[in-house]
């Protein structure tokens, strides 16, 4: 049997291991300073720890570098920061895997697009590049960071099995294997595609393996017996949910709507800070940026900030300069404000332990705290996984015509900016800034156009600004008007969690499914029936046949 630690929080730094210097500065600009529970094991485990005595700093002897670990750790504990600080220093300080591979197996994209940028973060000073491999998306751009040679590769199961089946992806040059979410892999039926897997990776005794699992079902212990080699198996003491100090409020409203009804709650409750969160990066800075528009000081943080401007913001906010900052689940790992009296979800988040770490900022300490949560028909059906997690229901509330507030950002054009992060050398990276295509708002998603009509200071792009401004503001309003009437004839409060989503898809399914002609006045669908009929397709010989019956009348 493999030796069991269960551990539960104590004390520890990152700066306690002798890790390498460049990974250690990215750890730092990261912002980890005190590893969680998940992080103090692992990497206690698989490098030692620093003893600090008069004679200086030695590792401990108890360490076992090579050996697969069998973790036991729930979704949202540190675990992604854990297993890749173990790949790196391990590429680093021994020289037979500097040039090998790790293959970082994960259930979902959203997962494996995460475990990417926080790779990226950490590996910000080293010369691995990562990629992610996923499906749902062309196969050209995710080949070519094949040839690029890249060394981290996170994906989803079934793209990298066809990935390796095509040829494009040798699997049997990797050291590292980690099984991330195992539970959740046999949940979604990936245990097939994880079989055929174990065939054409490195056999167990040429590679390191780590498998991470939030329970320990038979199906789990059984492919960690398959996949590992005398493994170490760690146990973390689930986090115990506590949300009975914050007051929880969820407001159930069209997608387009979500703005008003932000602008609205900032205006009646005031906050002295809060943070908004959003699931997805282009969204976080669109709602920034539409939040500066209506006069509030806000900023956001996302995963490819540039490390400089992310550390501002930070200082700022911790500062209080900033009293609202807009933030993705990712970049705001390792921030804490104190104080902090307000947690706005503007996308329902779809990791239902995400959305205890997001309001739980909000009650430290056996402070109180408010947590707003903002459900459109798009991310509504995420809402009874959360409710199962917690243990009950969360309270909703109708948003009423007074709960809204004229959005100044509304019809116009929001141009996001796009950073890329250019290797100069093998250690340094240059961060550069560049525009983006404009958004819409409303509809926060990438339109087609060639630009921004903000973009110049022509008098006929400041005349299309103002005109559709204003035309687009009146669109929304009647629509927002309507649709609220709508909501209101019905109380959400009072339904269930199946009936809910029953409303919103009858009502929903509704306004997508009205076509074009269908939605027309009943005057101009009467008048297209009256139309003249379209002539019908003649032959070859009823054109003949006309031909000399116009002879014969002449």
């Amino acid at each position: 049997m493999p030796k069991i630690d269960t551990i539960k929080i104590t004390d520890m730094k990152f700066t306690d291991f002798n890790l390498h210097s460049d990974l250690q500065k990215g750890i730092d600009e990261a912002g980890y300073i005190t590893c969680m529970p998940v992080q103090k094991q692992v990497i206690s485990h698989v490098f030692g720890v620093i003893n600090n005595d008069s004679h200086g700093s030695k590792p401990s002897q108890d360490y076992h570098a090579s050996q697969d670990l069998y973790v036991q750790s729930q979704t949202g504990t540190g675990k992604t920061a854990a297993f890749l600080i173990v790949i790196f220093e391990r590429m680093l300080t021994e020289e037979t895997l500097f040039k090998r591979k790790a293959l970082i197996m994960a259930p979902t994209r959203e997962l494996a697009v995460q475990i990417e940028e926080e790779a990226k973060i950490l590996s910000k000073y080293l010369p691995f590049k990562t990629g992610a491999f996923y499906g749902g998306v062309g196969y050209a751009a995710q080949e070519k960071l094949l040839r690029d040679n890249v060394q981290i590769l996170v994906g989803t199961p079934g793209r990298v099995l066809d990935l390796n089946k095509s040829g494009k992806m040798n699997l049997m040059d990797i050291s590292f294997l980690v099984l991330d979410e195992a539970d959740r892999m046999f949940d979604m039926g990936f245990y097939p595609d994880l079989r055929k897997l174990i065939k054409v990776v490195p056999a167990a005794d040429r590679r390191q393996t780590m498998l991470f699992s939030a329970t320990l079902n038979a199906w789990v212990k059984n492919l960690a017996w398959e996949y590992t080699k005398s493994p170490h198996e760690i146990e973390i003491e689930p986090e115990v949910v506590t949300v009975e100090e914050i007051t929880q409020i969820l407001y159930h409203v069209p997608s387009e709507e979500k703005m008003p009804l932000l602008l609205g709650i900032l205006k009646r409750e005031q906050p002295e800070s809060a943070i908004i969160f959003c699931n997805t990066k282009k969204n976080t800075e669109i709602v920034a940026k539409r939040l500066k528009m209506n006069g509030y000081t806000c900023e956001f943080i996302i995963g490819d900030l540039p490390q400089v401007k992310r550390l501002k913001v930070i200082d700022n906010v911790k500062s209080g300069k900033i009293k609202m900052l807009v933030a993705t689940d990712v970049a705001a790992r390792g921030l804490d404000i104190e104080s902090l009296s307000m947690v706005i979800n503007y996308d329902v988040p779809s990791e239902a332990e995400n959305y205890v770490h997001r309001i739980g900022r909000t009650a430290r300490a056996g402070k109180t705290g408010k947590a707003i949560t903002l459900s459109s028909e798009r991310d509504v059906y995420e809402l009874p996984a959360i409710e199962r997690y917690i243990g009950k229901k969360i309270p909703s509330e109708i948003a009423m015509q007074e709960n809204y507030a004229d959005d100044k950002s509304a019809g116009l054009r929001i141009q996001t900016d796009r950073y890329e992060d250019r290797p100069k050398d093998n250690k340094k990276r240059e961060f550069t800034k560049k525009s983006s295509r404009g958004h819409r708002t409303g509809t926060d998603t990438e339109t087609k156009g060639r630009g921004s009509p903000l973009a110049g200071s022509t008098e006929t792009q400041r005349d299309f600004k103002n005109k559709s401004s204003r035309r687009d503001a009146e669109t929304q309003r009647s629509q927002r008007e309507y649709k609220r009437k709508e909501t209101q004839n019905t109380d959400l409060s009072k339904l269930s969690m199946e009936d809910r989503m029953a409303v919103y898809k009858k009502k929903y399914s509704k306004s997508h499914s009205s076509s074009p002609a269908s939605s027309a006045p009943p005057r101009l669908r009467e008048s297209s029936s009256l139309k003249d009929p379209k002539p019908e397709k003649k032959g070859i010989l009823s054109k003949l046949f006309g031909i000399f019956k116009k002879k014969e009348n002449k």
